[in-house]
């Protein structure tokens, strides 16, 4: 694959059927269901706090990111999280990862925000690679019931 055949665009309400078969492989502990993905799609596509991008290879999505700025005290000013961030398997390491993080980089910056951060368990070469750095430990709980989880 070429740079000529990715594109790097914010994502538009038309990309909703690859992006959502996208969730599908980047969810490990919720599956994803099509009715809130498309009770929610539109507030994010329209929410100036958050960026969605998709990377495009030969017109089809085949890796997005979903990123927030906002507000902080104890960092004088805005940082930026990275909620969500995958490449279709059989597209990684093709430079796709790459292209949706430097974008989001640039909106941040863009925002003034102070840092990025995100939370993983996988690619920690790449994000490394990238001159991410751990920098602590996550933990969640789940507010939902089982049910909502299926």
């Amino acid at each position: 694959m070429t740079s000529d055949d990715l594109l790097v665009r914010r994502a538009v309400h038309d990309d909703a059927e690859e992006i959502f078969a996208l969730t599908r492989e980047f969810a490990m502990s919720v599956r994803p269901r099509r009715e809130p993905f498309d009770q929610h799609l539109p507030a994010l596509l329209d929410n100036p706090d958050a960026l969605l991008l998709v990377a495009v290879v030969n017109g089809h999505v085949r890796g997005y990111l979903l990123g927030f700025v906002h507000l902080t005290l104890f960092a004088n000013g805005h940082v930026a999280w990275i909620e969500e961030a995958v490449s279709q398997h059989g597209f990684r390491r093709r430079g796709l990862g790459r292209a949706l993080l430097e974008e989001f980089e640039t909106w941040a910056r863009g925002r003034d925000a102070r840092y990025i951060a995100l939370a993983t368990r996988r690619a920690q070469e790449f994000y490394q690679a990238l001159r991410y750095e751990s920098a602590g430990t996550y933990y969640r709980k789940t507010l939902m019931s089982l049910e909502d989880q299926a």
